[in-house]
C-alpha cells in the first residue's frame, strides 16, 4: 500500500497486494486500534436502529447488525478483498488474493482495517428496510454487497490500478465508496420491499410509526461519532501527524450537521427532534468522510452543515415518494455521501473549484449509483422470489422478534395483539 502526500496532507491510494510497501510497526498498530473503533461502529448502528424500531422488532434489528458482521467478515476475507486490492490487469476488478492464509503484516493489517469498512457499507440496508425483512433474505444481501457490489466499486476508486483512482477519483475515507454505496443499496431494498403496514393512509399521508427508545438513538449516535475518529483518522493509513487535522475535521463536520439540521427544522418552522439531530450529525460525518484530508477545517464545517440540511430535506423527500426507510439510511449514506464526494473535489485545498477534479467527482458518483441501486435492485428482486425478503403481514403485525427468532428482546410485554383492520390501532387477540 502507499500512501501519496501533497500539500502536507495523507492522501489514500491502495495499490493492488503484490505492490505492497511494509509498514512500521506503529503504523500497524494504529491501523489495529482504528479497526477496532470501526468494529465498535456495529455497537453503535445496533443501538440507533433498533431504537429507532418498535419493541416487537427490537431483537431482530440488532441480530441483523450482529450477524451481517459475522457474515460479511468471512465473504470479504474469502471473495471481496481479493476483488478490491487483488492485483488488476483491467482497472475493474481484482484477481488475487482470494481466501488469504499467506502475507505480510501490511497486507493483514489492511485486511482487517477493509472488514469493518464491507460490515459498515452492508449493514446500512439493515436499518431502512426494519420491520418487514425476513432475517434470511437481508443475510443474502448482505452476503452479495460485502462480497460483490462493495468490493468491485472499492476496486475503481481505491486500488491504484482502479479506473476510477487513475482517473484521479477523491474519497479519502468512503463517503461514495462505503457510505453511497450502501445507501444506494438500502434505496433498492426499500423499493423491494414496499413501505410497513400502516405506514401510509390511503391517501398516501404517512402515519407515525415513532421508534421505541429514543435514549437508544442518541446513545447510538456518540458511539458512531466515536468511531468515526478510526474510521477516518485510520484512513491516513500511517501513525502520522496527519491524523490529527483529519480527525478535527471529523468533528466539526459531525457539529455542524446537527447544527444544520436544527436550522432547517427552526426555519421549516417544525419542532427539533432528536432523531432528525442524530442524523443530522451522522450526515455530517457522511459528508466529510471523502475530503476531511483535502480540505481546511472552515469547509469542512460547511460541508457538515449543507448535509444535515440536506439529509432532513432527504427524508421528507421520501415520504413524499411513499419510501418508508426506517432510520433515514438513505438520505443519511446516500445522499449526503454524494454531497461530500462532490464537496471534497469542490474545496480542495489549494486548488479550489477545479471543474476537472469537480468533474471527476460527478462522474464517480454517477457511477456509483448505477452501479449499487441497480445491482442491489436485481439482487433484492431475485431474493424475494428464490428466498423471499417480505415478511408475511401476520409476522409484521406481531413482530419480527417472534416470527423470526422464536424470542423477544421486551419479554414483559404481552405479545399477543395484532392491528385491526384500519391498520391505526392495536385490538387484543384473544380467543
Amino acid at each position: 500500500m502507499r500512501v501519496q502526500c501533497k500539500h502536507g496532507l495523507a492522501l489514500l491510494l491502495l495499490p493492488g497486494l503484490a505492490q505492497a510497501d511494509p509498514l512500521t510497526a506503529t503504523d500497524t498498530i494504529w491501523i489495529a486500534i482504528a479497526a477496532a473503533l470501526v468494529f465498535f461502529m456495529q455497537a453503535g448502528f445496533a443501538l440507533l436502529e433498533s431504537g429507532l424500531s418498535r419493541a416487537k422488532n427490537s431483537l431482530n434489528v440488532v441480530m441483523k447488525n450482529y450477524m451481517d458482521l459475522c457474515v460479511g467478515t468471512l465473504v470479504f476475507w474469502a471473495l471481496g478483498y481479493g476483488l478490491m486490492f487483488g492485483s488488476s490487469s483491467t482497472g475493474w476488478f481484482g484477481e488475487d488474493g482470494f481466501m488469504l492464509s499467506q502475507a505480510d503484516g501490511s497486507t493483514w493489517a489492511m485486511l482487517l482495517f477493509q472488514i469493518m469498512f464491507a460490515a459498515t457499507a452492508a449493514t446500512i440496508a439493515s436499518g431502512a428496510m426494519a420491520e418487514r425483512t425476513r432475517y434470511a433474505g437481508y443475510l443474502c444481501g448482505a452476503v452479495v454487497i460485502t462480497g460483490v457490489i462493495y468490493p468491485l466499486y472499492g476496486h475503481w476508486a481505491w486500488n491504484s490500478n482502479g479506473w476510477l483512482a487513475e482517473l484521479g477519483f477523491i474519497d479519502f475515507a468512503g463517503s461514495t465508496v462505503v457510505h453511497s454505496i450502501g445507501g444506494w443499496c438500502a434505496l433498492a431494498g426499500v423499493l423491494v420491499l414496499g413501505p410497513r403496514l400502516g405506514r401510509f393512509d390511503k391517501n398516501g399521508k404517512p402515519r407515525d410509526l415513532p421508534g421505541h427508545n429514543l435514549s437508544y438513538v442518541a446513545l447510538g449516535g456518540f458511539i458512531l461519532w466515536f468511531g468515526w475518529f478510526g474510521f477516518n483518522g485510520g484512513s491516513t493509513l500511517s501513525a502520522s501527524i496527519d491524523i490529527a487535522r483529519v480527525n478535527l475535521n471529523t468533528q466539526l463536520a459531525a457539529a455542524a450537521g446537527a447544527v444544520g439540521s436544527t436550522l432547517y427544522r427552526m426555519l421549516s418552522r417544525r419542532p427539533v427532534l432528536l432523531t432528525e439531530t442524530v442524523n443530522g450529525s451522522l450526515a455530517g460525518l457522511v459528508a466529510v468522510t471523502a475530503g476531511c484530508a483535502v480540505m481546511s477545517p472552515g469547509f469542512a464545517v460547511l460541508t457538515g452543515l449543507v448535509a444535515g440540511a440536506l439529509a432532513a430535506l432527504g427524508a421528507r423527500l421520501m415520504l413524499s415518494m411513499r419510501l418508508d426507510d426506517v432510520v433515514g439510511a438513505v438520505p443519511v449514506h446516500a445522499f449526503a455521501g454524494a454531497w461530500g464526494t462532490l464537496a471534497a473535489g469542490l474545496f480542495y485545498e489549494g486548488d479550489l473549484f477545479n471543474p476537472e477534479r469537480i468533474t471527476v467527482q460527478l462522474l464517480g458518483i454517477v457511477v456509483a449509483f448505477c452501479w449499487a441501486f441497480f445491482a442491489a435492485l436485481i439482487m433484492y428482486l431475485a431474493v424475494s422470489v428464490i428466498a423471499g425478503l417480505r415478511a408475511p403481514a401476520l409476522h409484521e403485525q406481531r413482530g419480527l422478534d417472534l416470527s423470526e427468532h422464536a424470542e423477544t428482546g421486551y419479554p414483559e410485554f404481552p405479545q399477543n395483539s395484532l392491528y385491526d383492520a384500519s391498520m391505526t390501532r392495536t385490538v387484543e387477540n384473544r380467543p
